[in-house]
């Protein structure tokens, strides 16, 4: 499966992250010594179901590395023109692809085997997008002190993933709905009175489970959609935020330290090897049994 990877937003003045970017791509901004992206392509690196990496918004000259193919792609101006757009280019690669990943370039977290996970999940069944979330229980578990903005559902309160898996021929069709839903994907509330005030309704209400606002998502937009409930939190955690970055680079800083430290081995001193070797002796001398003293023959003497 091709990875389509979003990188081409610019942090704006007004914006949280914009005195972190020096006025380039938000992917760009350095987390624990590597660009926010590197992370993302050597996750995709990682991943066995991987073939194709496709990156939306950045050029060769950014210096970015890949063991996967690497293509890139200029900036379209919206989200939804760049999805398109690497999608075309998967077909151009392999015309008998049928799904794609589309990963954003600010979850640096993410790792090989989580790929490889949600590709095997979603491939299961045969739906036309896949859209994954996490619970409050495993984000605020792994990343607490987060902030992160949580849709609050009948059975659960939940945050978007951001990287979803789709049929290639949801980049032709319900355009429209897909550049409004796209458009506020960070206001649940606004997206669910986009498919219908009952489901805007029930979701303010904490009303509707979710299986059922999925299936309702699902008849509105005109597709056959999963849920995919994540275990793991990193899929969740992109980065909009000065604290977010932070604690990313922490984590992401301590992994490195953790990996790079030596194997320590566990070494006797001199003593210590002697008093060993000593009772290793000991042991020795109780198990093997005393040899026996020869009894010397006397003749008597005849009378």
């Amino acid at each position: 499966m091709d990875a389509i990877v979003t990188a081409g937003g610019i942090p704006q003045p007004d914006e949280p992250l914009y005195a972190y970017s020096n006025g380039d791509s938000k992917a760009l901004i350095e987390v624990a010594g590597k660009p926010m992206i590197q992370w993302v392509l050597d996750a995709l690196s990682d991943a066995k179901q991987v073939d194709n990496v496709i990156v939306i918004g950045l050029s060769p000259k950014s210096g970015l590395k890949c063991k996967k193919p690497l293509y890139y792609l200029s900036n379209q101006g919206r989200m939804l023109a760049n999805i398109v757009a690497g999608v075309n280019k998967s077909l151009e690669l392999n015309k008998n692809n049928q799904y794609v990943l589309i990963v954003s370039s600010d979850i640096p977290a993410l790792k090989g085997e989580m790929v490889d996970w949600l590709i095997s999940v979603c491939m299961q069944t045969n739906d036309d997008l896949y859209y994954g979330v996490c619970t409050r229980e495993v984000m605020e578990k792994r990343f607490p002190g987060s902030k992160r903005s949580y849709t609050k559902l009948k059975d659960v309160e939940v945050c978007g993933a951001d990287i979803n898996v789709t049929h290639v021929r949801m980049a032709t069709e319900h355009l429209d709905l897909w550049e409004q839903l796209i458009g506020n994907r960070k206001n649940s509330l606004r997206q669910a009175s986009l498919i219908g005030l009952d489901t805007f309704f029930q979701v303010l209400t904490r009303s509707i489970s979710l299986d059922d606002l999925v299936q309702k998502v699902s008849q509105r937009i005109g597709i056959k959609g999963r849920v995919i409930v994540w275990p793991y939190a990193e899929a969740c955690m992109d980065v909009d935020k000065p604290n977010q970055l932070e604690i990313m680079g922490a984590d992401l800083a301590r992994q490195q330290r953790k990996a790079a430290a030596p194997v320590k081995k566990t070494v006797k001193s001199k003593p210590a090897k002697k008093a060993a070797a000593k009772t290793v002796k000991k042991k020795a001398a109780k198990a093997k049994p005393a040899a026996k003293k020869p009894v010397s023959k006397v003749k008597a003497k005849r009378k």
